[in-house]
């Protein structure tokens, strides 16, 4: 019997001894746990036997262990790479159409050739579905989705409207509206441009061209016509319709072979903008004035035929207003030019935030969330069975898999940018090696004894 007693603390060292190896070749393994051998002593006894005097019969290797404790974090320079603070896992598949879950501490995430965010071994990483205000549509993790990267471009807004504030020369000399012809420069007074995109994203120039009235009675009061790509578009009327330059009220260039329908501002004595006119010399309802579509000539690209940009001026009638165009004495200057349009944007970076968020960037200038990276958790974390590649596996003991959003409950946080190490302490598992070691040779001593002794008796005679 000693000869099984001493054997089984000769295996007992060993399985020690192999759980502190594993967790010294581990101390460099982003994510990985270390493990702890436990032991119970062995000790069988029947009915009627003598408690008393019973000898334990070992020693026996009753579980090697997990150890959860979170690992210290290092920062990288990689959006990609991610550390949990807390008690979630990240949730991966082998395939994008799988759902044979892992879960993994390690955060090692790169993209694949169809820019899917995988880790080191080839899974995908899960996350929930967002909305367009970046909440998230589900949390189960039936409903995950493989962590996909757009390598499309942002989508253009096609421009509808124009914001604008300048000051125009209140001493400038009126000019005759029949001449007026964009290629001279003789026959407006000032003009300015902004570059507003179509619904394809593709860019045009708007140029705006202010011609002081020179009729009797008019002193306060200027022409704005406008041209995309250098081609005049007509100003609508008042109630949106299509204008007629050889009609409308407000038409200019009809002597210079260049005619167009324009809008009207009217200035008061102090230079306060009071008025807007349409072409047919009214006041539209909403206080801009709107070009006709600029589809045809300007528009052959296939973009939408129909669009129209309104340009706004802010007038307030209820009295001089910051936001509004001034008359004053002075130069003409613009003090704001802004259009509502967006051209074709190309990704320009990856921002995750602390909750899973995954938001893009583009390069015009927008930003939109593509997905949530998700967290599962267990009940009992050291229930969960070990797999290659740092990961785990569900089983009866953990319990199931519950998932849910980093920052809430005890998930835990998100840190783009970062690893987290092993939780191995090299000089604890130095030291715990050294305490196996004398283990196995005080058990290997035992065995030798026991040795000793059967050859005394054998060689009794």
């Amino acid at each position: 019997m000693s000869f099984n007693i001493a054997l089984s603390g000769v295996s007992a060292s060993q399985r020690d001894l192999d759980t502190t190896a594993n967790n010294i070749a581990n101390v460099n393994t982003v994510g990985f746990k270390e493990s702890r051998a436990e032991f119970g002593d062995v000790y069988a006894a029947s009915l009627l036997s003598a408690g008393r005097t019973k000898v334990g019969d070992g020693v026996l290797t009753q579980e090697v262990s997990q150890q959860f404790s979170q690992g210290a974090l290092n920062f990288t320079s990689n959006a990609l790479d991610m550390a949990i603070t807390g008690n979630g896992f990240f949730a991966t598949i082998p395939e994008i159409t799988s759902r044979d879950f892992s879960f993994t501490r390690a955060g090692q995430f790169k993209l694949d050739n169809n820019n899917f965010v995988v880790n080191s071994v080839g899974d995908n990483l899960l996350g929930f579905p967002v909305n367009p205000d970046g909440t998230s549509a589900s949390v189960a993790l039936s409903t995950t989705v493989p962590v996909r990267i757009p390598d499309s471009s942002g989508s253009p807004t096609q421009t509808s409207e124009v914001d604008m504030r300048f000051n125009l020369p209140a001493g400038d000399a009126g000019k005759v509206a029949a001449d007026f012809d964009p290629s001279d420069p003789l026959t407006y007074n000032a003009a300015t441009s902004v570059t507003v995109y179509d619904s394809l994203g593709d860019s045009h120039v708007m140029t705006y061209y202010f011609i002081k009235d020179n009729a009797p009675g008019a002193v306060n009061e200027w022409f704005v016509a406008t041209a995309v790509d250098d081609q005049l578009v007509d100003v609508t009327n008042s109630d949106g319709s299509d204008a007629d330059p050889a009609t409308a009220t407000n038409t200019l260039g009809s002597a210079s072979g260049n005619p167009v329908t324009a809008a009207k501002m009217i200035f008061s004595e102090g230079g306060d903008f009071i008025d807007i006119l349409s072409a047919d010399g009214v006041r539209p309802a909403s206080g801009t004035f709107i070009t006709e579509a600029l589809g045809g000539t300007i528009l052959s690209n296939g973009s939408d035929a129909t669009q129209q940009i309104t340009v706004d001026f802010n007038l307030d009638l209820a009295g001089a207003d910051p936001n509004e165009p001034t008359q004053f004495a002075s130069a003409f200057e613009v003090t704001s030019l802004e259009q509502n349009g967006l051209p074709v944007g190309r990704l320009t970076g990856i921002d995750i935030a602390p909750d899973g968020l995954v938001r893009a960037t583009f390069s015009n200038g927008t930003s939109e969330p593509i997905v949530r990276v998700a967290l599962v958790r267990f009940a009992n974390e050291q229930g969960l069975t070990q797999q290659s590649g740092t990961q785990w596996k569900e089983s009866i003991e953990s319990g199931e898999a519950l998932a849910g959003e980093a920052t809430t409950g005890t998930f835990g946080d998100i840190n783009s940018s970062a690893l987290e190490s092993a939780n191995v302490n090299l000089t604890t598992e130095l030291i715990d090696m050294i305490i196996a070691q004398r283990n196995f040779q005080a058990n290997s001593r035992a065995l030798e004894v026991n040795n000793q002794l059967n050859q005394t008796i054998l060689n009794i005679r």
